[in-house]
């Protein structure tokens, strides 16, 4: 939200307040609390009349340091609230001299000027990261009596800003007004399915903005040199976030809100869906998953989108008796093929469902200020929405759910969430409905989540899911939402789910081939290995389907080549499905994650880092012509041995079986045994490939056990051009070391 015209006027209607001084500093053991009015206090009488901004410092975990601003503070304590997990045991130290204020948390600082204008500056090792200045902080006021607060952090020269969601726009934030907001807009508008109030700087921090309620950003879009971030009301918080790295921001990012969940080594096969809107019953499902079987495509889930429910009767999770008249025997049969069974579900509840007068009787349903449920005819026709601020109804909407999978269910596409009403609504415990828009999602894939994590056991739960904000990580995975099946869509949606790696999701997915119209067989090919090499890999439509064959027979070789591919670099795959895990890294990585000090990285959003070592970049054209750029060092091709110097762009161009797929020099790639399923023993029969070793380089290895942990920690040494291997930790079975390239 802009407030300004040009740098020294308000926009017309509009006044502000501003601090003017540090009046004075209440310094507690762990805490530290400004006073500072609104204009300089010379005598007794400047405090009458005069409005008081008390700022309040505090440190929620070692190395992040929270901010909270506030001008009337004798508001209800709001809900809902993100989940923040602190740690009270972290030392914290506190300081005031005659100049200075001092709130130190791990390696960084926050300093409060004691005399002279408004200055709080955030350092780490003498290095100023950011700060807000003078005209920084205001309380805007409106003509309608709408109250605002704003806070500007300083932008550095050549400074970059990643994050806030998943974001189908530039990758870099710089210039770009956001509205944190969720709403279902698509993959080719300023709105986003995801967002988050976050950012990633490539000065070394990050900054969350904690509320779920509406945040505006202006990223250098209003005053050019700083990122503005507002909210309506009377209380203003937010985190500043050390690195120094971007990863270790996001390690300590997640840390605060949630690191994601290890996912099930199947979901990282390849799912086939029924697409949304075509004519499909058992019969269909059966040729499918015959189809890919005859065609020696490995299948390791099977989803059934919206029509395995009636029409106009979603949700009331029972099976259209006619298309499917047998579900218990179908989910059976497909079982006995070694397929997982994902269902589509959303939140909502048609009138029509045998549901809607179940939950409207038992007061489980999003009500309106009169008491009346709410309803609208979007979607399906007089929906309502389940409340899940209501344990009796979270209950009731997960007791549906076990039944399915009571029937053989493995997981859920939870879809929606995003298009909930922030007006003329009361939730049941009583949350404030600006508030609930953004937070909604977040309680119903935690409802969903945990269902399906006390079924299967920790470590085997999985969602596919569209909606999120803070914290939503902790649910995996998410996909990018409906994009258009074009090449133009394929490169916005790469934005998307880079933008979501950096603000702390772990993995995420696409619609290979795209979502909306049916692409060419030129687009659906180009598409498939950028799907098979994400986290996870997922065929589906709106009104046609997506098995290869519907294209050409080049198709089927294409899918069979990458969905191979991806099932023998499972032992890679697992450890950094791990990584996500346990330090909050993303799978998929932006370039500037791997390689901050590298300037010519900051901008690529048409390539990225498969985990540390594999560089990827999808082709994005029918001719297979592809421009990208390789940082310092050797790039070895994983499928043709090609190799590429780095500190400079490449173009080359490509068959439909192929693409950039490179790897860093130094480094070890374990190749799995087995190419036809995602499970199976990573350390048996494993070949260790190495790019690229210098003479006498020395570097190690770690090998996964079935759940992702370390089964093996293997050194390997170069020695006159040959490696000599041995077993440091752990255990494992035959391997071998094959150097490639050496340089």
């Amino acid at each position: 939200m802009k407030f300004t015209d040009g740098y020294w006027q308000l926009r017309p209607g509009l006044a502000r307040l501003r601090p003017a001084a540090v009046e004075s500093v209440e310094a507690a053991e762990r805490t530290l609390v400004v006073y500072a009015p609104a204009k300089q206090i010379i005598g007794r009488g400047d405090t009458l009349n005069q409005p008081l901004f008390t700022v309040t410092l505090s440190s929620p975990a070692a190395g992040i340091i929270g901010v909270r601003i506030e001008h009337h503070s004798g508001g209800l304590p709001p809900r809902p609230a993100f989940e923040l997990a602190g740690d009270d045991d972290h030392p914290v130290k506190v300081e005031v001299d005659e100049d200075t204020a001092r709130l130190t948390s791990g390696d960084l600082t926050a300093v409060v000027r004691l005399d002279g204008p408004w200055d709080l500056r955030f350092e780490r090792d003498g290095r100023v990261l950011t700060g807000s200045s003078a005209r920084s902080i205001g309380l805007i006021t409106d003509q309608q009596g709408r109250q605002y607060l704003h806070e500007q952090l300083a932008l550095g020269v050549g400074e970059t800003i990643y994050g806030l969601g998943e974001r189908f726009g530039p990758l870099v934030k710089n210039g770009q007004v956001v509205d944190i907001w969720n709403a279902d807009g698509g993959t080719s508008s300023e709105q986003a399915y995801k967002n988050v109030p976050f950012y990633l700087s490539s000065s070394g921090y990050g900054v969350l903005v904690d509320t779920p309620a509406k945040v505006s950003f202006e990223v250098g879009s209003e005053v050019v040199s700083r990122n503005q971030f507002s909210v309506e009301g009377q209380a203003l918080s937010y985190y500043v976030i050390a690195g120094p790295t971007p990863k270790d921001v996001l390690r300590r990012y997640t840390g605060l809100t949630g690191r994601p969940a290890r996912v099930p080594a199947w979901s990282m096969g390849l799912w086939l869906s029924t697409s949304f809107t075509t004519d499909y019953n058992e019969p269909t499902v059966t040729s499918f998953v015959d189809g890919m079987a005859s065609r020696d495509l490995p299948l390791s889930v099977f989803h059934f989108d919206c029509f395995w429910m009636r029409q106009f009767h979603w949700c009331d999770f029972l099976w259209d008796p006619v298309a499917f008249p047998d579900p218990a025997g179908m989910l059976q049969r497909l079982k006995e093929r070694g397929l997982r069974i994902s269902l589509w579900i959303n939140p909502y509840i048609a009138q029509r469902s045998v549901l809607f007068e179940e939950g409207r009787r038992l007061g489980y349903l999003l009500k309106r200020t009169d008491g009346s449920v709410w309803q609208w005819d979007l979607w399906q026709a007089g929906m309502a929405i389940v409340d899940f601020t209501n344990p009796d109804a979270t209950a009731w909407f997960r007791s549906k759910l076990q039944a399915l999978i009571d029937l053989g269910v493995d997981c859920f596409k939870t879809d929606f969430g995003e298009r909930i009403p922030a007006d003329d609504v009361v939730w049941h415990d009583g949350s404030d409905p600006q508030r609930m828009h953004n937070y909604y999602p977040h309680l119903y894939n935690k409802a969903v989540f945990d269902l399906l994590k006390e079924n299967r056991g920790e470590g085997d739960a999985v969602l596919f899911a569209r909606s999120a904000t803070v914290g939503g990580q902790q649910f995996p995975v998410h996909w990018g939402g409906d994009c258009e099946s074009t090449f133009e869509a394929m490169a916005e949606s790469l934005r998307g789910g880079l933008s979501l790696a950096s603000s702390g999701f772990g993995y995420w997915s696409h619609d290979i081939g795209g979502f909306e119209g049916t692409p060419d067989a030129a687009v659906f090919k180009r598409w498939v290995p950028f799907g098979l090499l994400s986290s996870h890999s997922r065929l589906h439509g709106s009104g046609s389907y997506r098995v290869p064959w519907a294209f050409d027979e080049e198709a089927v070789q294409v899918l069979r080549r990458f969905t191979k591919l991806k099932m023998s670099l499972m032992p890679y795959l697992a450890v950094v499905a791990e990584e996500a895990h346990t330090d909050g890294t993303p799978m998929m990585r932006p370039m500037v994650l791997e390689f901050p000090t590298d300037p010519g990285v900051a901008y690529l959003d048409r390539q990225y880092m498969l985990g540390p070592n594999v560089l990827v970049a999808p082709v994005m054209s029918k001719d297979g012509e592809v421009r990208f750029y390789l940082p310092e060092g050797t790039w070895t091709h994983l499928l043709t041995g090609e190799q590429f110097d780095g500190s400079r762009w490449v173009t080359r161009s490509y068959g439909f079986d192929e693409l950039p797929l490179l790897a860093r020099q130094g480094a070890v790639i374990p190749f799995g045994a087995v190419d036809d399923r995602p499970e199976y023993d990573w350390t048996d029969g494993v070949e260790l490939r190495w790019y690229a070793p210098a003479e006498g380089e020395v570097t190690r290895v770690r090998l996964p056990g079935p759940n992702g942990e370390t089964s093996a920690v293997i050194e390997l040494t170069l020695t006159a051009g040959r490696a000599e291997s041995r077993v440091l930790e752990g255990s494992c079975g035959q391997f071998t070391v094959t150097v490639v390239a050496d340089a």
